[in-house]
Parts: C-alpha cells; sequence; structure tokens
C-alpha cells in the first residue's frame, strides 16, 4: 500500500487536467497523493473569467479541505498560483492559518512553496515567466515583491488560447525568454503549463535554477511531511540541490 512514508493532499482547479500527472511523476516511493477539486464555473484554463473562477474557489475552499482532511495528510497544498496572487501575503497566511487550526493539518501552497525554496536556494533575483494575461502576471510580480524578491525581468507567454492546452515545449522557450544575465532563477509560475519535464534541461542550457510551482511544491510538501524531497531528474531542487 503507498503512502506509508506520507500522505500528501493538493486542491486543485476543476478543470487542471496537467498537473495530477506531474505530481504522480514527482512522488518518491511510500509516498502517496490525494486530490480534491476546487468549486468554480465557466471555461477552466481561460484567461476571460480567471479572476471570477480563482475568487468562486477560495469562496468555496473549505468544501475540499474537509473533505481531503478526513484522509488524515500530513499536509495539503493549494496548487493554485493564482489564488496566492489575489490573496496577497497577508491574506494566504490568515486563510493558512484558519485551516490548519479548523482541520488539524498543516497547509501550504504553490505559491509560498515557491517562496520556500527560493530562500532554499539563495537566490533574490528572479525572471518570471507566466502564461497568464497582463493583470494576473503583475499580481505574481506583486506577490514576490511583496517577500522581498527582486524582479528583473517578467516575460509573459504569447497568443495562449487555453493554459491547460500549453505544451513543455512552450514553457521551455518562456523560461528561455525570460531569462537574463542578471537573473539568479527563472520561476515558471502557474501549475497548469506543464513544466517539469523541461526544467533538468533547461538549468543545463541556462546555468541557473529554473523553479515551477508544481517542482517547488512537492518539494516543500516533502519537506513538511518528513520525507527527503530527492526526486533526480527534475532540477537542482528537486535533485538535491
Amino acid at each position: 500500500m503507498d503512502g506509508w512514508r506520507a500522505r500528501i493532499g493538493f486542491l486543485l482547479p476543476p478543470g487542471n487536467p496537467n498537473v495530477e500527472p506531474e505530481l504522480f511523476s514527482l512522488k518518491p516511493a511510500g509516498v502517496s497523493v490525494h486530490f480534491g477539486r476546487m468549486i468554480a464555473r465557466g471555461t477552466p484554463g481561460a484567461h476571460d473569467g480567471q479572476d471570477q473562477r480563482t475568487r468562486s474557489q477560495l469562496d468555496h475552499i473549505d468544501e475540499p479541505t474537509e473533505m481531503l482532511a478526513h484522509i488524515r495528510p500530513q499536509v495539503i497544498a493549494l496548487a493554485h498560483t493564482a489564488s496566492s496572487y489575489m490573496l496577497g501575503r497577508e491574506g494566504e497566511a490568515a486563510l493558512t492559518a484558519r485551516l490548519e487550526q479548523q482541520y488539524n493539518v498543516r497547509f501550504t501552497s504553490a505559491f509560498k512553496s515557491v517562496i520556500v525554496a527560493m530562500e532554499y536556494l539563495g537566490v533574490t533575483k528572479v525572471a518570471l515567466a507566466t502564461p497568464y494575461a497582463e493583470a494576473q502576471t503583475l499580481a505574481g510580480k506583486g506577490a514576490l515583491e511583496s517577500y522581498g524578491l527582486n524582479v528583473v525581468n517578467v516575460k509573459r507567454l504569447e497568443n495562449v488560447r487555453n493554459i491547460y492546452e500549453e505544451t513543455p515545449e512552450r514553457a521551455y522557450a518562456l523560461a528561455k525568454a525570460a531569462n537574463t544575465p542578471e537573473a539568479e532563477v527563472i520561476f515558471l509560475s502557474g501549475v497548469g503549463m506543464p513544466t517539469i519535464e523541461v526544467l533538468d534541461a533547461l538549468e543545463r542550457d541556462l546555468g541557473k535554477p529554473v523553479i515551477s510551482s508544481v517542482a517547488a511544491m512537492m518539494w516543500h510538501c516533502l519537506k513538511i511531511a518528513g520525507v527527503e524531497p530527492l526526486v533526480p531528474g527534475y532540477g537542482r531542487l528537486l535533485g538535491g540541490k
């Protein structure tokens, strides 16, 4: 039976088809991953209506959190970076504290995991790469800056019809386009765009760390759960630095 080392729960947007396969690829032996779908309506993955869907997910976050808490996971993670951008640093801290107290479980988010990962790697100069519309991208920049990070470049993916239809190849090109000599790390934001299979290649080609929301989230959840976050082949964060 899986889960003898740890059980990890993830709260997902209702239409994201990419994050579950990526998380299954990243989980070490003996770790089980479990999923709850958050509540939102509209066209999944589309730029139009993204804020409304995000608000709905946050308004109804207790329902899937309560259900996931029944399996007694070591941690539950909010697998939606844009939710953290909407909440802001203080809002996310308040939500985390409330959910941890109410459901007696550790709680984190994809974005908080990115912040912890950057602290671990000792980097402060960030090139931000996103598949979002301009407003959500600027919110992401502000969220990074609220933690004292210096966003030295911002690059948005062009011609996005639907975030969930994007490809690792496009994620690779986006990260390379975002890179600047000044940047100490590239951050590929969002869990909807598939990223993990290009992280190693990007780090070899760019000569610096490349963090994606999904990889950072799994790394942080494993650390919280007391499992060594060593999953080679997905960048230096999960490769043991």
